[in-house]
């Protein structure tokens, strides 16, 4: 929950890059990055046996080499994009009364894009009494 205005988001995009530069490999990095995450050492991965069986309950028959390797085609350099929704947060608790968000006169829910842009699912629950 924040402001949103123009100048701030650029300057919420400006901090968290600092914070966690994109890898100097992922299409979102500045011009002379040289920071490097292990996360993107594509070629590298499932670097283990828990990866490899999420990679095949996801559909992805890791063990198969041409399917490794289009698994690993598909696989976004994105190692700072997870450590920034570790710092932002994946939850958020809003009070309604009336049926009305009780949010700051100048407040929104911004939803903060930092892999992407891709088609993302937004899960809203209602808990409380009617």
């Amino acid at each position: 929950i924040n402001e949103y205005e123009t100048r701030l988001a650029n300057d919420l995009r400006r901090w968290l890059l600092s914070v966690a530069p994109a890898d100097r490999r992922s299409a979102a990095a500045a011009p002379g990055a040289t920071v490097t995450y292990a996360h993107n050492d594509i070629d590298q991965r499932p670097d283990g046996e828990a990866e490899r069986r999420r990679c095949q309950e996801n559909g992805w028959d890791v063990d198969d080499p041409q399917v490794l390797e289009a698994w690993r085609a598909q696989e976004p350099i994105n190692a700072h994009a997870h450590l920034l929704a570790m710092l932002l947060g994946a939850t958020l608790s809003v009070p309604v009364s009336d049926g009305r968000l009780l949010l700051g006169q100048w407040q929104s829910i911004l939803s903060v894009d930092l892999d992407g842009p891709r088609d993302r699912c937004l899960v809203v629950s209602a808990i409380g009494f009617s």
